[in-house]
């Protein structure tokens, strides 16, 4: 009922990495009740003015490859545009259409047939594991292989092809770069640090090596790497994009199917089962990222009173001193007052004064319903 009426992601806040199909992304965790905060992590520079597309080009035209792998639908259609305004598009293509022509997956495929062509196979798990499983097993010694790259280098695929006795003809239609204005991605960082986010997802593995770069120049890397182990969840689209993450010690989720939906349904899952959900006052209370759900009923709430709300949640029923509020609250000074300004402005925003008790000289309390007393006790 609830999730149906607001969104599984009604009240939580989520970052999106994403340079490429950001707005589809968002427009899907929005459509679930997410607020997202967009910073690109990086930029695409395409190659088409590049010598070294120009001479992978060249050098396939002139000396034909048995297998070409096709890595992502940008890439391959770059590839081809690029040729074409070189003049070599239709030596390009007839020369592509006697190989075997391998595609990562059904976006590469779509973008292999629309050019012409047809691919002899596809990996139904889209990845590039099994690409290079299906190349060792069928044996690549003295075979001559062209690998589209997708942004980044693909060391460990090309050097067990290699390894294996292949030549390989690496095609790097285009590169990842930092963006051109830092300034979101910065601000990106400090909402991160600040748990001004629920999530993080991210879409590419250069992506996440960005952030992760970023915070290290600006001397935050050892916060974020705090903030995404306890507080805010890092979402993948799938284990590559993982990678640089999990290498800095940072636990992900990632759904089975790498794409953006089953993405945002990982998140529709994962960030609900962590909100804590508490019986106060006769009703039901469930504290989420930016907002409360008190019974069906969403109440945003703002970042202080959200601090006072998760610090008398962190005991719920137990009194919490003013002092220890005090601390609680972002950018505090030494005056209580402080305190009883942000409890009021929470009472309000929660539309429910009764759900928090003032304790005449002591504090505050969540009028944690007496039933639940045992079982909260020692939370």
């Amino acid at each position: 009922m609830r999730d149906q009426q607001h969104g599984p992601l009604a009240g939580f806040t989520v970052g999106v990495t994403a340079a490429r199909r950001a707005d589809e992304l968002g427009a899907l965790l929005r459509r679930r009740g997410a607020a997202v905060v967009h910073a690109p992590a990086l930029r695409i520079v395409p190659l088409a003015d590049d010598a070294e597309l120009l001479a992978a080009t060249k050098e396939l035209i002139d000396h034909a490859p048995d297998v070409v792998v096709a890595t992502t639908a940008i890439g391959f259609r770059g590839w081809v545009e690029a040729a074409d305004g070189w003049g070599f598009g239709e030596e390009l293509l007839a020369r592509l259409r006697g190989v075997e022509l391998l595609a990562r997956g059904p976006k590469v495929r779509g973008a292999v047939r629309a050019a012409g062509l047809t691919e002899e196979w596809s990996p139904a798990s889209e990845s590039m594991a099994e690409v290079l499983d299906r190349l060792l097993g069928e044996g690549v010694g003295g075979r001559r292989i062209a690998l589209q790259l997708h942004g980044e280098p693909l060391p460990g695929f090309v050097e067990s092809l290699r390894a294996g006795g292949a030549d390989v003809v690496v095609v790097p239609v285009y590169r990842w770069m930092a963006p051109e204005n830092l300034d979101p991605l910065d601000r990106l960082l400090d909402a991160t640090v600040a748990r001004a986010l629920d999530a993080l997802s991210f879409t590419s593995a250069p992506a996440a090596a960005s952030l992760l770069s970023r915070a290290e120049t600006r001397g935050q890397l050892p916060e974020l790497l705090r903030a995404l182990d306890h507080d805010v969840l890092a979402a993948c689209v799938g284990p590559v994009t993982a990678l640089p993450l999990q290498a800095a010690g940072v636990s992900t989720v990632q759904p089975e199917r790498f794409r953006l939906g089953p993405l945002v349904q990982v998140l529709g899952l994962e960030l609900p089962s962590r909100a804590r959900t508490l019986p106060v006052a006769g009703r039901r209370m469930e504290i989420r990222g930016h907002a409360v759900l008190v019974d069906d009923d969403l109440r945003p709430v703002p970042p202080a009173g959200m601090a006072l709300l998760r610090a008398l949640s962190r005991r719920p029923g137990w009194v919490v001193s003013r002092s220890d509020l005090l601390r609680a609250l972002p950018g505090s000074g030494r005056d209580e007052h402080a305190v009883e300004t942000a409890m009021a402005r929470l009472r309000t925003a929660l539309g429910a004064p009764k759900l928090i008790q003032t304790v005449v000289k002591r504090g505050y309390r969540l009028a944690l319903d007496p039933a639940a007393d045992t079982k909260y006790a020692d939370a």
